[in-house]
């Protein structure tokens, strides 16, 4: 049998062929039909077949914020402040013939005591936010011949990712910046575990309990002057509370049993407001749930923000660009005796 010798360079491309990795197609994650190479534009221009209706909505991402619900805005913060800063006054008043007792005084009295006065200061950062938009004019041309205004979804985009930070900057803070937020302040002492915890199996009775003595916790540390009317939960701890009902005879959940026997509901003159929170899922020590008392208001708690500006709108060639910027502070705790944290719920 003769042999048949190749050139050098053929027998080198046959081993090439021979170790080459077998061809991957790409393929759409639909399984129906192939996209033309030009979706990878953000107008979205779509290869559409006869018999296909295409449905012109635009479905944008899902996400849930909550901010503005569970915390007021201090609003007199400007784009040229660096700092937000809050005072707490502190004061002390000697007694009269007892330094612990009244400031009795008599007809003969000449040394008559005082007032001190002591006032502290709590400053915290208001940090700069920014985005930069842009798109080309055959892109904006493109996107209005088709009804999908890609400045327009850029638009929204930018409002979604700057309610995300700022939904995370409230309730969290930030780990860069080395701030916190709202459930999980470092200026709040009041952090402990829940007296039964554990709702998953507690009783309608433990679960008041534990509501009860963590708002008697705050209102007793803020010298019997203030009592939460707020509570966030955990989603899945909140959900136990609506779909639970008081007792196999009871009509009403052991959320609103909960809002309607609390203390809060008592001292406030009204039911004691309870939301959900992605944010307090494992918030807790060593990964536990966490339960947060507050109450909302500005005097109180707020959050240091200065809404969004623009830029003029710039071209450069066939690009237009426009930058959106801002400021976000740090969540102000101006009273920590008044919040109160629970963990294991």
């Amino acid at each position: 049998m003769s042999k048949i010798i190749l050139p050098r360079m053929a027998a080198a491309a046959a081993i090439a062929m021979v170790n080459a990795p077998s061809i991957i197609r790409a393929r759409t994650r639909d399984a129906l039909m192939t996209f033309d190479a030009r979706t990878i534009d953000s107008t979205g221009v779509f290869l559409v077949g006869e018999l296909e209706r295409l449905d012109q909505t635009l479905h944008m991402p899902l996400a849930s914020v909550t901010w503005s619900r569970d915390i007021d805005l201090r609003e007199d913060v400007a784009i040229t402040d660096d700092v937000s800063s809050f005072t707490n006054s502190s004061f002390a008043a000697a007694g009269g013939p007892s330094p612990a007792g009244k400031n009795w005084i008599s007809k003969e009295t000449t040394a008559i005591q005082g007032i001190g006065l002591d006032i502290g200061k709590t400053p915290n950062p208001l940090t700069l936010w920014g985005i930069e938009l842009g798109w080309t004019l055959p892109e904006l041309m493109a996107a209005q011949q088709l009804g999908r205004p890609v400045d327009q979804q850029k638009f929204e985009a930018m409002q979604l990712k700057h309610n995300m930070d700022t939904d995370e900057q409230v309730y969290i803070g930030d780990s860069v910046l080395g701030v916190t937020g709202l459930v999980n302040n470092t200026a709040v002492t009041n952090v402990s575990n829940a007296d039964t915890g554990n709702w998953a199996t507690a009783t309608p009775d433990q679960m008041l309990d534990d509501v009860n003595e963590l708002l008697d916790s705050a209102w007793s540390a803020a010298a019997y002057a203030v009592c939460p009317g707020r509570i966030l939960l955990d989603p899945t701890n909140w959900s136990r509370l609506v779909q639970r009902k008081v007792s196999d005879a009871g009509n009403i959940s052991v959320l609103n049993y909960l809002r309607e026997n609390s203390i809060a509901n008592g001292l406030n003159g009204r039911p004691l407001e309870i939301f959900p929170s992605k944010w307090l899922t494992g918030r807790g020590a060593a990964g536990a749930n966490r339960m947060v008392a507050y109450t909302k208001d500005k005097n109180r708690i707020r959050f240091p923000m200065v809404p969004l500006q623009r830029t003029p709108l710039e071209y450069r060639g066939i690009n237009q660009i426009t930058t959106y910027f801002g400021r976000l502070g740090v969540v102000e705790v101006v009273y920590p005796e008044t919040v109160a944290y629970r963990d294991g719920v």
